[in-house]
């Protein structure tokens, strides 16, 4: 009986941890309860960010769509050097809350939860609870006002106080898609809560 070789079994063992820890996107991102019974365990961290910071689901969840699509690796696409040579990238943002380096370090000090990964969603959903739960002591947003805490996730809560989103029209229209989507989101999710607060193995 032959053995593989170690470099082999070295290289067969990355490849494996590579693909192994690549999480799809949901497929229907526009019913929650479609994107719950997908994820089967994506429930449970959102219930546990929202415990944990008073920020209802649909908001949160609405937010990280409208941030990453829910892309576990997402990163802000590069910039162009004379119109066609990539470039750096605008930001460090990364993940499925597209944190950056800085906000995510001061969420791992506030909140206590170090060690947190930005490709990891229990993580990722706790830190746009968290960050929700900071505008409304920093910014007196209401938990459920998605389109101003929307405003606040992307302006940071120096540039809302300033009101610096009245500059940018394209924002305000973003921030009332997220805020229309996160109405949605918590129509359909009255709908399969208590289905979804069943056993795990009922999705099998």
């Amino acid at each position: 009986m032959k053995f593989i070789s170690h470099p082999l079994l070295a290289l067969l063992a990355v490849i494996l941890l590579t693909t192994g820890c690549t999480v799809s996107p949901p497929k229907n991102q526009d019913n929650l309860c479609e994107i719950f019974r997908e994820k089967d365990d994506w429930y449970d961290a959102a219930a546990d960010a929202r415990d944990n910071w008073n920020s209802p689901i649909p908001v949160m969840m609405a937010i990280m769509h409208q941030e990453s699509r829910f892309k576990q690796k997402a990163k802000p696409p590069r910039t162009k050097i004379l119109g066609f040579i990539p470039g750096p990238r605008p930001s460090s943002a990364y993940g499925y809350s597209q944190a950056k380096d800085g906000t995510w370090d001061w969420y791992m000090r506030s909140s206590g939860n170090y060690g947190a990964d930005r490709d990891d969603f229990d993580d990722a959903i706790d830190f746009v609870g968290w960050y929700n739960h900071t505008s409304r002591k920093k910014s007196y947003i209401k938990p459920n006002d998605t389109y101003n805490l929307y405003l606040a996730y992307h302006e940071g809560h120096g540039g809302f106080n300033r009101r610096t989103f009245k500059k940018k029209p394209w924002l305000t229209k973003v921030a009332k898609k997220v805020s229309a989507r996160s109405r949605r989101y918590a129509s359909q999710l009255a709908k399969c809560e208590e289905e979804l607060k069943g056993p795990w193995w009922q999705f099998w």
